[in-house]
């Protein structure tokens, strides 16, 4: 069952925030907001929400009803995070350090980008700014042989500073978001141990439950009535791909008829076959990313409809709520733009399972 979370008012965040009163939390690499939304929506009072994509000010801002700091973590101390707190608060620092240098798309040889790790910087602040709780959300990559050292150090250090530690990869489809998405979840408390959250769904929520009440669009249409729906072009050949598509299926199995990239022709793109391909209705949805409403970018096509998925459709699948505002009303809708916001963002329905848990080991172990 699909986790339905709408988009909190000033009243609902006046009654949920009384859950868990003397609290503040301050997400550091805050997108547009997903972590912080599922925390509200868990009961906590979110203040602040640092990163370097202005482009996000707006999502995060009007979503949140909080303020959002456009600056890299490099520029932002210790000191001006901790003053984000409101005077007698206890602190919560989350974060979702920018996966990049860890992600199997981006590693060059030797890893070289290691060397600057935004884990790092992302400890750094937690020293600085000593909060009680803190949780960090990335790939499971991070936790790999190669990138072990870089994992464990961040581990170590919080163990200096006095933290109770649990780390897991876990699936966001487990916490009731409609996609098969893995993430690597720290939780760390100065409060007494404190365990990654067990899963909230019995049965995983499918693409159908998701996405299948939205208007059909053809290619390159918009929704009347929701701007957000809408789906990109497909050229000719790319309209004659998809009809051949089958959901779940590779483009391996197409009969040719002139429709097989050049590339996936060759040897070394031919184990890329989660391309060109079309999502299940009755299963979760792949792993969303950045490029998530392009059809020739993973299997982000419709199940059923010759298009690529739409961004709200994208939106729904990352638990993002119906009414989530991703632009104002007068700014145009960038297919890249929204789709990077949007891929990038922690699932909203994991991020308050989390939520739910902090809120619990707090009133077990806060004086």
């Amino acid at each position: 069952m699909v986790r339905v979370l709408e988009p909190a008012g000033a009243d609902e965040r006046s009654a949920s925030t009384a859950a868990v009163p003397d609290w503040a939390v301050v997400d550091l690499f805050c997108g547009i907001g997903g972590l912080s939304h599922g925390l509200r929506h868990a009961g906590f009072n979110v203040v602040a929400g640092v990163d370097a994509d202005e482009t996000c000010r707006y999502a995060f801002e009007t979503n949140n009803n909080a303020t959002f700091v456009g600056r890299p973590l490099e520029d932002v101390s210790g000191d001006e995070i901790a003053a984000m707190f409101p005077e007698g608060t206890r602190r919560i620092v989350v974060g979702c350090a920018p996966c990049t240098p860890f992600s199997a798309y981006s590693a060059g040889p030797g890893e070289a980008r290691d060397k600057w790790s935004l884990v790092d910087l992302f400890m750094d602040r937690i020293a600085a700014v000593e909060p009680e709780v803190i949780s960090m959300e990335n790939v499971p990559r991070l936790k790999s042989f190669k990138q072990r050292r870089v994992f464990n150090r961040f581990l170590e250090r919080l163990d200096g500073v006095g933290y109770e530690v649990s780390a897991k990869v876990v699936n966001a489809a487990d916490y009731g978001v409609p996609q098969d998405r893995s993430r690597l979840v720290v939780l760390a408390s100065k409060l007494g141990p404190i365990d990654v959250p067990a899963a909230t769904v019995n049965t995983r929520p499918t693409v159908r439950e998701a996405i299948a009440h939205l208007p059909a669009l053809d290619a390159g249409a918009v929704d009347a009535e929701d701007r957000i729906h809408r789906a990109p072009r497909l050229s000719s050949l790319n309209l004659r791909r998809i009809r051949a598509a089958k959901p779940g299926r590779p483009w391996s199995e197409w009969a040719d008829q002139g429709l097989l990239s050049p590339c996936h022709r060759r040897s070394t793109g031919a184990s890329y076959k989660n391309v060109y391909g079309r999502m299940e209705w009755d299963k979760p949805s792949p792993t969303l990313t950045t490029g998530c409403f392009s059809f020739g970018r993973g299997r982000f096509g419709h199940p059923k409809q010759d298009r690529a998925i739409s961004l709200r459709e994208a939106a729904l699948l990352q638990s993002f709520p119906a009414r989530y505002e991703f632009i104002a009303a007068d700014d145009p809708v960038w297919f890249a733009r929204v789709g990077r916001h949007i891929g990038n963002a922690v699932p909203v329905a994991l991020a308050a399972a989390i939520g739910d848990t902090i809120r619990t080991h707090i009133r077990e172990h806060a004086a």
